[in-house]
């Protein structure tokens, strides 16, 4: 009823080309940001902040980049935990031998050295695909590790491997309460989001999604698969670098290799599983599935009164968590982000059946 497209005409190509081509979604994200940056900061405490809001956020912008390369160009990948953590250990670097370092050029710059090894790791993609291709990423996982526990001046000479970030400051503004860390992601992610928005649907993410729907038939149409293939890998590798410097930078603080194992390129690929490949949304709502329902599996038994004992209740949540996936999977396994798309379009022909 008040979802409508009738009487929005377009009269300019740039009209016709906008994101958001409907009035009511440009006027609901914009409405939504609004919340984010405004209502969020005045109303949630610091807990929500440290330990719901800032993960969902980095773990969005991880997805983000994950789905640039599996979801729209087709390229499986193990190893975006290793890309993480090449961005947060670069970044780390980058304040540590350069004094005076701002903190977004060293974010930018572990952003940088993570897409210059996702292309290097990017190159059997080249020859191979599928399965063998992801072991070929998963090498990446097993060679970063290597590096960050044997390397010693990755670590600046730390005895215990374990590295700490310097206080956050971004010309003069010292980021120190929740609230900041917060807005800080949150303004990196929307850029980011923003920017792949407008990058899949330039060429070159039509290059991609030729790739991903069948690369011999792309190949023979001119799309070159080494150009295609290795931006992918880059663009995916920047975007998942920020993302393991952010999380090392303002959600841990201090952390070890262990903070970037295989564990996390595998939460990283589930995320964009449930929440639908080759989605910019389907991205933050798979990030939003995976650090919600853990927090409220863990509040639901004792919202019940049920005397559980926490390794029980730590045993049930993988329980039904797994369960919950293999769900989703089977009754939409285009993602969380699907469900959406089917309810905005019946919204736009209610109450009509077709």
């Amino acid at each position: 009823m008040f979802y409508r497209e009738n009487g929005q005409f377009k009269t300019s190509y740039a009209a016709d080309q906008q994101i958001f081509t409907v009035s009511q979604d440009r006027y609901a994200i914009l409405a939504l940001l609004a919340v984010a940056f405004v209502a969020v900061p005045l109303l949630a405490s610091d807990y929500t902040f440290q330990a719901i809001l800032i993960p969902f956020v980095i773990m969005s912008l991880g997805a983000l980049g994950l789905n640039i390369l599996v979801g729209y160009c087709g390229q499986i990948s193990l190893g975006t935990g290793a890309f993480m953590a090449v961005g947060a250990y670069a970044a780390y670097n980058f304040q540590v031998r350069f004094e005076g370092m701002p903190l977004l050029l060293a974010l930018i710059g572990g952003g940088l050295c993570a897409m210059v090894v996702g292309v290097i790791f990017g190159l059997p993609s080249l020859r191979i695909r599928g399965l063998y291709l992801a072991v070929a990423t998963l090498a990446a996982q097993f060679f970063v590790d290597w590096l960050t526990t044997r390397a010693a001046w990755v670590t600046n000479n730390s005895s215990s491997g374990s590295v700490s970030a310097r206080a956050l400051e971004i010309a003069g503004w010292q980021i120190d309460t929740p609230m900041e860390k917060y807005l800080l992601c949150l303004a990196i992610l929307t850029v980011l989001a923003l920017a792949t928005k407008n990058l899949v649907r330039s060429s070159v993410g039509r290059e991609w999604m030729a790739m991903r729907d069948m690369d011999v038939a792309a190949s023979v149409i001119g799309i070159r698969p080494v150009y295609a293939k290795l931006s992918a890998f880059a663009v995916s590798s920047f975007v998942v670098g920020i993302a393991g410097a952010l999380w090392g930078f303002v959600h841990l603080g201090a952390w070890e290799p262990a903070a970037f194992s295989l564990d996390r390129s595998l939460q990283l690929l589930f995320m964009i599983i449930i929440g639908g490949l080759g989605s910019i949304v389907g991205s933050i709502f798979g990030a939003a599935f995976f650090v919600l329902l853990p927090l409220l599996l863990n509040h639901v038994p004792h919202w019940l009164g049920l005397p559980i004992s926490t390794a029980t209740a730590t045993y049930l949540e993988h329980m039904i968590f797994g369960a919950l996936i293999v769900f989703f999977l089977i009754v939409e396994p285009h993602g969380l982000a699907k469900l959406w798309a089917t309810a905005r379009q019946k919204l736009r022909v209610w109450p009509f059946p077709h």
